[in-house]
């Protein structure tokens, strides 16, 4: 596996985002393995620390929820301009759609910033997500909740922005080759 050097084209900010069970884990942990110096950074571990007393989406309280993921993006911003600034690639997953794409890579100082979209099928997306839940219990689309369709259709709906990918014929490997073939793309701060 080909490993990149941090040219500063490589380095700052990665943002892979996508629908749940789209591959967002595996990928950004394969892409920061491929940096000489790179943070994987999970947005959803900033929620996860507080022991009591989240609001998710979902929830009785829409507004408090709402404020708690604003906080769990503004954390992970702020997290990975300080490894960025240690001299650090920071490849950042997490599960954000719409305008709270353009205000997560807004809230960002490092550069360049780079955002890669993955957007397999949603038959694809059901099948790795009832494989998920056979082989690590692990469900993300329960009864009540969001839908894979709900998620997609906040995606489509995300300014076109970066590296949108359907990876629904690609293994983890190849999704990760075609990343770094096309990194350029992926930097929203490149002229177009």
């Amino acid at each position: 596996m080909p490993r990149v050097n941090d040219e500063p084209l490589d380095r700052g900010v990665w943002l892979i985002v996508g629908v749940q069970a789209s591959g967002k884990t595996t990928i950004a942990d394969l892409l920061a393995r491929r940096f000489d110096r790179a943070v994987h950074l999970q947005g959803g571990q900033f929620y996860r620390w507080a022991v009591r007393g989240w609001v998710h989406h979902g929830d009785a309280d829409e507004l408090e929820a709402r404020r708690h993921l604003a906080l769990r993006y503004r954390l992970a911003s702020m997290a990975a301009d300080e490894y960025c600034d240690a001299g650090f690639t920071t490849v950042v997953q997490d599960n954000i759609y719409g305008q709270d794409v353009v205000r997560w890579l807004d809230a960002v100082r490092a550069r360049p910033r780079h955002l890669v979209v993955l957007r397999p099928s949603i038959s694809v997306v059901a099948e790795r997500d009832a494989g998920r839940t056979r082989s690590t219990g692990k469900v993300a689309y329960g009864p009540g909740g969001d839908t894979i369709g709900s998620l997609d259709a906040q995606l489509a709906a995300t300014q076109r922005l970066g590296l949108w990918l359907d990876t629904s014929t690609m293994s983890p490997e190849e999704t990760v080759d075609a990343i770094l073939e096309r990194r350029e793309e992926a930097n929203v701060d490149q002229p177009r």
